[in-house]
C-alpha cells in the first residue's frame, strides 16, 4: 500500500500529493524503478538511502517524485520488532530526528530548480526547509548552546565583578561586588543587544525575498533557510537581469508572489531594489 504524505494548501494547488508524470514525458525506468523500492511499505528509508535516491533523481533530471519521498522520510512508520512478530510503529513528522539534511534539502531544491519545475521545489521546500522538524532541528543544534551560555553569562559576571571588588579599598566587598556587577550586566547586555539586532535584521544575503516589516527577529532567523530557498526560487524562475526584476508576468509566477506574500516575506521590495535606496 503506498503512504501519501499529508496535503497541504500549497501542494493541492500544485498536484503535489504525489507522483503525477507530465503530459509528454516519457517515464523514466531508472526513476520508476527508485521511486517503487522506496515507496514499498517495508523499505525503511534512512538518511543514506533517502541522500542516494535525491542524488540519482538529480542526476536523472527527475525530481517529480522527491517532494513525496521526503515526506516519507519523515512519516513512513518504522517496522519494530516485537514479541517476535515486526509491527509497524507511526512516527512524528515533526520531531527533530525526522529533519531532512541540509545538503540533501539543498541537492532537491537544486535538481528541481535545475529541470525548471516550479511544482516540485515548492513540494521539496514544504518537506525541508519550511517542515516543523527542520526548525525544530535548527532549533536544537544552533540555540541550544548560545542560549546556554547567556544563561551562565550572569553567573560569569557576577564572579568577574567579585574579583574585581577585591582590587579596590574605598568601598566594602559587597558593595563594590554589586556595582561592578550592574555596570559589567548592563555593558554586555546592551552590547549583545544591538549585536543582536544587527545580526537578525542584516540584509546583505537577500537578493529578490525580504521580510516584510514588523516580522520578529526570533520568526526571521528560524525561516531564514525557507527564505533563502525561495530566493533562489524566484531567482532562477524570474529575470535574470536586474533592471527586469517585477516584470514578471504568468499564473505560476503569481502564484509565486502571492505564496511568498503568505510566508511573511516580500517579492522585490521597492525600497530594496538596485537603485532605489
Amino acid at each position: 500500500m503506498l503512504l501519501r504524505p499529508e496535503v497541504s494548501p500549497a501542494s493541492q494547488l500544485l498536484d503535489l500529493d504525489g507522483f503525477v508524470q507530465k503530459p509528454g514525458e516519457k517515464p523514466a525506468p531508472e526513476t520508476n524503478a527508485a521511486y517503487a523500492i522506496v515507496t514499498h511499505p517495508n523499505v525503511v528509508i534512512t538518511r543514506n538511502v533517502l541522500a542516494e535516491y535525491v542524488g540519482l533523481q538529480a542526476r536523472l533530471g527527475r525530481p517529480q517524485t522527491l517532494p513525496q519521498v521526503l515526506a516519507l522520510y519523515a512519516s513512513k512508520p518504522k517496522p519494530k520488532l516485537v514479541s517476535g512478530t515486526v509491527r509497524y510503529v507511526e512516527r512524528n513528522p515533526n520531531k527533530a530526528e525526522n529533519a531532512v539534511d541540509r545538503a540533501v534539502a539543498d541537492m532537491a531544491l537544486d535538481a528541481a530548480i535545475e529541470a525548471k519545475d516550479l511544482e516540485a521545489t515548492i513540494g521539496i521546500l514544504e518537506n525541508t526547509y519550511a517542515a516543523k522538524a527542520f526548525i525544530r532541528s535548527k532549533l536544537v543544534n544552533k540555540a541550544l548552546l548560545p542560549a546556554a551560555t547567556v544563561a551562565a553569562t550572569p553567573l560569569a559576571l557576577y564572579l568577574v565583578a567579585t574579583e574585581l571588588a577585591q582590587l579596590q579599598y574605598s568601598l566594602e566587598p559587597t558593595t563594590a561586588t554589586n556595582m561592578a556587577f550592574v555596570g559589567v550586566l548592563c555593558y554586555v547586555g546592551f552590547t549583545a543587544s544591538i549585536g543582536a539586532v544587527a545580526f537578525f535584521t542584516s540584509n546583505d544575503q537577500m537578493k529578490r525575498v525580504t521580510w516584510q516589516l514588523g516580522t520578529p527577529l526570533r520568526h526571521r532567523w528560524l525561516y531564514e533557510d525557507e527564505r533563502a530557498a525561495l530566493d533562489k526560487i524566484a531567482s532562477s524562475f524570474g529575470f535574470s537581469e536586474e533592471h527586469r526584476y517585477g516584470e514578471e508576468e504568468g499564473e505560476e509566477f503569481m502564484w509565486l508572489r502571492e505564496y511568498i506574500l503568505q510566508r511573511s516575506m516580500v517579492l522585490d521590495k521597492v525600497d530594496l531594489m538596485p537603485g532605489m535606496n
